[in-house]
């Protein structure tokens, strides 16, 4: 489920009573505003921010004119998504690291919220952006968490500061630091230890690392899926540290979400990164403005094109585009290549996370489903021999057959993917390469005109 699925879905029910009223009006806006409140409490948003929010929005909306354009329901949903960017909007820019190398990152946060995971997903995604980084684990009663942030290391590329774990996490993260200036590496991560509660213990740890290292950025790392308590010890770490910003993690994995409403009110703390999968390449800076976007089902197209120019195989792309626009046939080859190129960007479900929810009304596909589908249209292409895949003309009934048992699936799957093939390879011929390579051009490094960031 995706991150305010369920709120998204009742603040959508909410909008769609407002639809064909010629204006806003104190008794529609009560209505919905009740409707908004209790989604929001459904959401696990803390008390005290539902009650100013609602407030904020229905001065906004009371009496507000609907123009020509605009119905009622959109009008209260650029209300509803104004005081939504405004609530999880910070006066901080985007996640930087200006100051003279190395600079020293510091991960809080409880055990279990995900620190060790994010300390990779934040070393590849500094690393992407030319940083040398180091990883260094100051988690002495945990062998395991050292031994994990050891073998991240080695997937992203990142250095890593061996721990010895008879020494104090302070000294270990002092030794770490001098080895980064020796080393000359621009950031240095340091991941700590984590409780399952907060404790003076814990407190007294963190205060005496960030002492030895003098840290640049302190940041409260938070489940979307803890709720209520997660905000509650992130106003317990702000009192022991002063917290630049939190990173929320499990973000794809949450369908209340009202942690990230709330830390920002509560704690005054802006969320800078937000963690939106299992995958180390599954972390961005935080946008308010799409945030909200998101959760009123306006979608996130700007982060799909990124995804897409960050994650699609540029160079497989420009060989389909040429092999069409000779004349060659698009086959089951190009087929499955297309589909491991979609499960690389997370799947049905990642795309349909950032599509508007218009876009989908009256039929939006199940992203669990269409997921399976693809995994199982991959495992029926592989058990085909390189001459089907080829030249899938000669797929008669027992090849077929064949296949369907190879790949542990139906006769019927078999036939459904081959008349979905033949529409695409028809689609294929309709575009013919002219039209293909004008729109691979799109992922040459800048993007066309009319997309964001296109000249």
């Amino acid at each position: 489920m995706a991150l305010f699925e369920n709120l998204t879905a009742r603040l959508s029910r909410t909008v769609d009573t407002l639809r064909g009223r010629g204006r806003i009006s104190e008794e529609n806006v009560g209505e919905s505003l009740r409707e908004v409140r209790m989604a929001l409490l459904e959401a696990d948003v803390a008390l005290p921010v539902v009650k100013t929010f609602i407030e904020r929005v229905k001065q906004k909306a009371l009496g507000a004119e609907v123009t020509a354009s605009l119905s009622p329901g959109q009008a209260f949903v650029g209300i509803l998504h104004k005081e939504l960017v405004e609530l999880m909007r910070s006066d901080r820019g985007a996640f930087e690291l200006r100051a003279a190398p190395p600079v020293v990152v510091l991960l809080a946060g409880l055990q279990g919220a995900g620190k060790t995971t994010t300390a990779g997903k934040l070393a590849l995604w500094l690393i992407e952006q030319k940083k040398r980084v180091l990883l260094v684990s100051t988690d002495i009663r945990r062998p395991a968490a050292v031994l994990q942030l050891q073998r991240l290391a080695e997937q992203v590329g990142a250095g890593f500061f061996p721990t010895d774990v008879k020494q104090d996490p302070a000294r270990i993260a002092a030794a770490a630091l001098d080895a980064a200036r020796k080393g000359v590496y621009d950031v240095l991560v340091v991941d700590t230890a984590g409780r399952l509660h907060v404790d003076t213990e814990l407190m007294d740890e963190v205060k005496q690392i960030e002492r030895a290292v003098e840290t640049h950025e302190r940041l409260f790392v938070i489940d979307a899926m803890a709720g209520q308590d997660a905000v509650n010890a992130a106003r317990a770490f702000g009192t022991a540290l002063d917290l630049t910003g939190v990173v929320l993690t499990k973000a794809d994995g949450d369908a209340r979400g009202g942690a990230a409403l709330s830390v920002r009110e509560i704690t005054g703390k802006p969320i800078v990164l937000v963690g939106m999968g299992e995958k180390l390449e599954a972390l961005e800076a935080f946008d308010a403005e799409r945030m909200a976007g998101r959760i009123l089902g306006m979608g996130d197209v700007v982060a799909l094109v990124e995804q897409v120019q960050k994650q699609v195989d540029v160079d497989e792309a420009q060989k389909l585009a040429k092999k069409v626009a000779k004349g060659k046939g698009f086959d089951l080859v190009d087929l499955r290549s297309q589909l491991e190129q979609l499960q690389k960007m997370g799947g049905v479900a990642s795309l349909m996370d950032k599509l508007p929810q218009a876009a989908m009304k009256g039929g939006a596909p199940n992203a669990d489903q269409g997921d399976k589908d693809v995994r199982r249209q991959i495992a029926i292409i592989n058990s085909m021999t390189k001459k089907e895949r080829r030249t899938p003309a000669i797929l008669d009934g027992s090849r077929r057959r064949r296949i369907a048992t190879g790949a542990g699936v139906q006769v019927q799957d078999v036939n459904r993917l081959m008349k979905q093939f033949m529409e695409m390879q028809k689609m294929m011929k309709s575009f013919g390469g002219g039209k293909l390579k004008r729109m691979m051009s799109a992922f040459k490094g800048q993007m066309p005109p009319g997309f964001p960031g296109g000249k």
